[in-house]
């Protein structure tokens, strides 16, 4: 026995998790449902006539499946009945493989930098019945390929021999090649829902909208059809964005001068939100809530702006307009929500006043309705130009109540944090009108509830479903509303309140409520039952990288998520930085993308009304890697360190596998294999409002290991009959030659594109119980050190040089050749080696 072989069975034990644990990723890397336009599946907005395998779900609408049609029944011409009768069955199905939801990998087009196969991948043992039963319709699948003889001369030396048929047809992974991939039961289980790991984590993928932000607090849309939105930062400064991605250079307001803020990490002092009149085109007046230090007071002043009269873009900043101030009894707890409901009432929410456990009188701020804090107000601002800056409307439910303030809407919230209006579901209109929103809690518990007329949310008596002033929460007149959900500070520690989904381009999040964590990075998603009005919590995790390999996609994010928003067309988003500071160009706005389906081509199309410019446009650039353009990276296995002598060097030689080359193909393709990569946990300090950070840092190792391997032989099984052609052509047959995938030509080819390099994220928020009083595992990010209180102005006036992300739970493995026995036969060498 050789010390090689010694080794390996004294190290395998050991090493066996973890070569089990790659064979599994090397199988689940390979779920990507994709068409040949780079997007993913949909369900046809009309049941396909020709191709009715994919009638429900897949790559055609009715415009290409008729297309489709046209082209099988122009070849099936040249059949007579017994060849029609026998051979269509191949020609229909290799035809409408460009409708498979995989085919994209039938097709080997998910690379987009890479030339496309000339006609799907098949599997070995369909292969050799196509080329027993009808190997002479090859040329006539090619034949609108490209020149015709050029394709006749190359077709007539691969029917005749059927190992190079197949060498030119096959698909080496047999789990996707056609049609073991229609009947993988596992693969195709949840096909067009949205991708779950095996911890029931709702896998999504990211698109980058806008970067370089100081902490942006806020987005919102004029819905005017411009499909314009308007990004507020916590500095002052609120502006235009078009519908194009493209920023308008000056600001569509700056109150910088006037907004009480400081460059300090966590101030929740500032810029806090923007509302739009309802009617903006005819009435052109904004409302903004903001900090002010007036006299040596500290307040929330909410004010009034009119557009400039000949300047869609820009608010007439002498205009403004004071509506309310309320005095701030400390900095933190200042609420910060502006929105319209759909009566037409601006709806303020206003926090408690800062401090710990509303410590103001005997019953605390929120539960005192003499005063506006801790409190969800609700005001009239139609028609005051000539009149009061507001007035009552004449249904709030305490106008009749002597000693309260009648402008209270609801009562006993906390610190609300990012609320929303539900659209209402798009067929039902189920829904519409309901006001969600998060409240930040104490010590324990987080919260999102819906906001009823008159009702109380029980702080201080309660904190999410406890008690946490014992007195008051025994109190029968309470009579409190509970949250839809809370959950612990196991799974965040500052709540950001989401929206309802109800947008056009991912019908499968249709009425999902997303939300997230400030302080832990954490995506998160309560559905409701309709039959019983329960909410079910599923987390969002970020999907692999073979989930999200589409143009333009991520999966990354940094971590503190600051808001959430939603477009003119009802798509969401959610504003996140990495360095929660007023001063620092940290922030970052997401589009949130479902890759399993989208809605089917021409149902969510948009054409946004022209509007006028005056100034510069700066062009939107994404700094962020799109998950298509990442090369795969490993983290090597880790070896003992020993005090004994090092041995002798010996020299080492690398183990090299040829690959077969795909059709077209000018050079061989690297593939590389990812191992997993380990991530650290990051730590997190109480916090009791959306704007401060913590702590935490992560590091990893990356190699690349490329791989190749010779192809197999095939036994050629022995001819039989063939169908006759009606009509046939003259071939010129070329000397015998060796005929490689590589030499074949195709005028299939896709554009390039050089995207800049950047660190590859690890680490993803890990799945949490329904329960919220249920142990969790705790939140894995990578981040860079936090600037504190203490820090000095020029270290947050830029992020941080290394980015902060949250990302998946482990790099998803990409192995594409030849399965599990490619992964052992790989492995083997590898163990051998060492």
């Amino acid at each position: 026995m050789t010390p090689a072989t010694c080794k390996l069975q004294h190290n395998f034990p050991r090493l066996l998790p973890f070569v089990l644990l790659m064979f599994l990723q090397a199988w689940q890397g390979c779920c990507h449902p994709q068409c040949l336009d780079y997007k993913p599946p949909f369900g046809p907005r009309q049941p396909l006539m020709f191709c009715k395998d994919y009638s429900k779900f897949g790559c055609c609408d009715l415009e290409k499946d008729e297309e489709i049609s046209r082209r099988f029944y122009n070849i099936m011409a040249n059949f007579d009945n017994s060849g029609y009768f026998t051979c269509g069955k191949y020609i229909r199905s290799i035809l409408c493989q460009e409708c498979s939801p995989y085919s994209a990998h039938l097709y080997d087009a998910e690379d987009a930098n890479t030339p496309m196969r000339v006609l799907p991948g098949l599997c070995p043992d369909y292969c050799l019945d196509y080329w027993n039963q009808c190997r002479y319709t090859l040329s006539l699948l090619m034949e609108d390929l490209g020149n015709p003889q050029q394709f006749a001369n190359l077709t007539a030396t691969l029917e005749e021999d059927s190992k190079r048929f197949c060498d030119f047809l096959e698909l080496k992974d047999k789990q996707y090649c056609y049609p073991n991939v229609l009947s993988n039961a596992e693969l195709n289980a949840n096909l067009g829902h949205v991708r779950e790991d095996p911890e029931g984590c709702l896998e999504l993928c990211l698109q980058e909208v806008a970067n370089g932000l100081r902490n942006p607090v806020a987005m919102i849309h004029a819905d005017d059809g411009t499909h314009r939105f308007f990004v507020a930062e916590q500095l002052g400064y609120v502006w235009v964005y078009l519908a194009n991605g493209s920023r308008i250079d000056r600001p569509f307001l700056n109150l910088t001068e006037a907004v009480l803020t400081s460059p300090w990490a966590g101030d929740e002092r500032g810029f806090l939100c923007i509302a739009l009149h309802p009617r903006f085109t005819v009435v052109r007046k904004a409302y903004v809530y903001y900090s002010v230090s007036v006299k040596k007071k500290e307040m929330i002043r909410i004010s009034e702006f009119t557009l400039l009269p000949h300047d869609d873009n820009q608010l007439d900043h002498s205009s403004e307009r004071t509506i309310l101030e309320v005095v701030e009894p400390a900095s933190n707890h200042n609420g910060g929500q502006l929105l319209f409901g759909h009566d037409g009432y601006l709806y303020i929410f206003i926090g408690d006043g800062g401090r710990a456990g509303d410590p103001f009188g005997k019953f605390g701020n929120s539960q005192n309705k003499s005063t506006l804090l801790g409190k969800a107000l609700r005001i009239d601002v139609e028609d005051n130009d000539l009149s009061a800056p507001y007035s009552i409307p004449p249904d709030n439910p305490f106008v009749e109540e002597k000693e309260s303030r009648p402008e209270i809407y609801a009562y006993g919230v906390r610190n609300m944090w990012r609320c929303s209006i539900d659209r209402g579901d798009p067929v039902t209109d189920r829904g519409r009108g309901r006001m969600f929103c998060g409240d930040v809690g104490q010590n324990k518990y987080e919260e999102v509830d819906i906001i009823y007329k008159g009702g109380n949310y029980g702080w201080r008596a309660k904190e999410g479903f406890s008690c946490y002033d014992r007195k008051l929460c025994q109190n029968s007149s309470l009579d409190d509303i509970l949250p839809i959900f809370a959950y612990p500070h196991k799974l965040g520690k500052s709540v950001t309140g989401g929206y309802i989904y109800r947008g056009c381009q991912m019908p499968n999040l249709n009425g999902l409520y997303i939300f997230g964590d400030f302080m832990s990075g954490r995506l998160m998603s309560l559905k409701e039952n309709v039959s019983t009005g329960e909410w079910h919590y599923n987390e969002i995790c970020m999907g692999r990288d073979q989930t999200c390999k589409f143009p333009k996609l991520i999966n990354s994010y940094y971590k503190y998520i600051i808001s959430f928003a939603e477009d003119e067309a009802g798509e969401l988003y959610f504003l996140a930085t990495g360095t929660p500071s007023a001063t620092a160009r940290g922030g970052v706005i997401y589009k949130i993308v479902d890759p399993s389906r989208r809605a089917p081509p021409g149902k969510c199309g948009i054409k946004p009304a022209p509007i006028k410019i005056k100034g510069k446009l700066i062009h939107f650039h994404p700094k962020e890697e799109f998950v298509i353009n990442k090369k795969p990276t490993t983290t090597p296995v880790p070896r003992k360190t020993t005090t004994t002598k090092t041995p002798p060097k010996r020299k080492t030689t690398s183990i090299k596998i040829i690959k077969p080359p795909m059709p077209t193909r000018k050079s061989i393709r690297k593939t590389s294999v990812l191992l997993p990569t380990t991530a650290t946990t990051t730590t997190t300090t109480t916090r009791k409002s959306p704007l401060t950070p913590t702590p935490a840092a992560e590091t990893t190792r990356k190699t690349t290991i490329q791989t190749t391997r010779k192809p197999t032989t095939r036994k050629t099984p022995p001819p039989t009959t063939i169908p006759t052609i009606k009509a046939t052509t003259t071939i010129k047959t070329p000397p015998a030659t060796t005929i490689s995938p590589t030499t074949i030509p195709t005028t299939v080819q896709r554009s390039t594109a050089t995207i800049p390099a950047r660190t590859t994220p690890t680490g993803r928020p890990t799945s949490a119980p329904v329960n919220s009083a249920s142990s969790v595992h705790y939140l894995h990010t990578k981040s860079t050190p936090h600037t504190t209180v203490q820090s000095t102005l020029s270290s947050l006036n830029e992020p941080s040089s290394r980015p902060v992300h949250t990302s998946v739970r482990g790099e998803a493995t990409s192995l594409k050749l030849g399965g599990f026995t490619f992964c052992a036969y790989f492995l083997l060498h590898i163990l051998i080696a060492e």
